[in-house]
């Protein structure tokens, strides 16, 4: 399985002097709570150095609102919100809560690094911590989860993903708690496994882990001793793996989940022409290889339902200069086309060329090797 690559700009930066004027460090989709109607709608997003501000749209030149970083603290994960992941908070020194989400693990944690930076450039390099919101567990300062989390990703000394039956449903690119602990351990990362779920449970607590199933969701839920059980009932998945659940409700839905049993080779956000209406939608996509499918979702909803799939196989994806009966707004650059072996037409942009060379190179591989 493929690591998603960064679906944001990125600009290499350091702290610059105050009277200079405030470079971007990095602009992109990101999704945002509202403040007075609670609502999540996706919005642009630049990065600059001293603070973030935020747009309804990548063409619009005013922005909808401005963020100050200084005196500002970070709060990642964010827990506030059950049925969604990879959210983040930014307090301001006035005491106002923004909420951001990203399409997926890697992303997330690259916004935070950089914002973290400029927080810690504004306020004299002071060094901020990770904080946890769940439960207060006290991990030694050497442990890195972000570097545990990719090493326990390896596909070949990694933690083994596996489809899994517990009563009656079938889980998809998961494993057990006593996997994680026994992988810690034979690992040298764990000494014993009081230990191993030490870290496991911090694992969890910053959104690297996710429960699956009743007995791991009720630890969780429930107040336990420990978030993560040291048990072959609790079944555990990746936060950003191609985890999906089924039951035996017919053959038909068999079919239908068939299009999520293949890896993630990318993932992020496009903006999407629609069929019927032709405007234009940033939507979160997901590629996966075998099945060859890439799924679109809405990014502001906190379900796992996609609004549509595409079949890759035998699909034709090329770069293009404009789009046929474009409305709404004009779209300029970074486009490309996904013809597939029914003649459906699927136009895309991304956000930079380099991103579109990306993700056409990523279909197509795709589209060729996958059934």
């Amino acid at each position: 399985m493929g690591v998603p690559p960064k679906t944001t700009i990125e600009k290499e930066t350091d702290c610059q002097p105050e009277d200079m004027e405030p470079k971007q460090i990095k602009e992109g989709y990101l999704v945002k709570k509202g403040t007075v109607l609670n609502s999540w709608k996706v919005v642009w997003v630049v990065l600059s150095e001293d603070g973030v501000e935020f747009f309804k749209r990548k063409t619009d030149n005013t922005p909808k609102g401005m963020i100050p970083l200084k005196g500002a603290v970070l709060t990642n994960p964010c827990q506030d919100f059950s049925k969604r992941t990879f959210v983040f908070k930014l307090r301001t020194a006035k005491n106002q809560d923004h909420y951001f989400q990203a399409s997926h693990l890697e992303e997330r944690e690259s916004w935070v690094k950089d914002i973290k930076r400029v927080i810690t450039c504004l306020q004299g390099d002071r060094k901020f911590t990770r904080k946890s919101t769940r439960r207060s567990i006290r991990l030694p300062d050497t442990i890195n989860l972000s570097e545990l989390y990719i090493l326990m990703r390896d596909q070949e000394d990694g933690v083994k993903e596996l489809k899994l039956e517990k009563e009656r449903r079938v889980y998809n690119h998961c494993f057990t708690g006593v996997t994680v602990v026994d992988w810690l351990i034979s690992k040298d990362k764990a000494r014993n496994r009081p230990e191993g779920l030490m870290l496991a449970t911090g694992l969890l607590n910053d959104g690297f882990l996710q429960p699956a199933g009743d007995v791991s969701k009720e630890a969780v839920e429930g107040g336990a001793e420990s978030a993560v059980l040291d048990d072959p009932d609790a079944l555990y998945y990746f936060a950003d793996s191609g985890f999906f659940c089924e039951g035996y409700s017919s053959d038909e839905d068999v079919i239908v989940k068939e299009e999520f049993r293949g890896n993630i080779i990318k993932q992020g956000c496009l903006l999407k022409q629609g069929h019927r209406r032709k405007n234009w939608n940033v939507r979160k996509f997901i590629l996966r290889d075998d099945p060859a499918y890439i799924h679109y979702y809405d990014p502001t909803k906190g379900d796992e339902n996609p609004l549509g799939s595409i079949h890759l196989r035998g699909s034709v994806i090329t770069a293009v200069e404009f789009v046929p009966e474009a409305k709404r707004y004009d779209v300029d650059g970074n486009l490309f086309e996904i013809i597939t072996s029914d003649d459906t037409h699927y136009f895309l942009q991304a956000t930079t060329a380099e991103e579109r060379k990306e993700w056409i190179k990523a279909i197509q591989t795709v589209s060729k090797t996958g059934k």
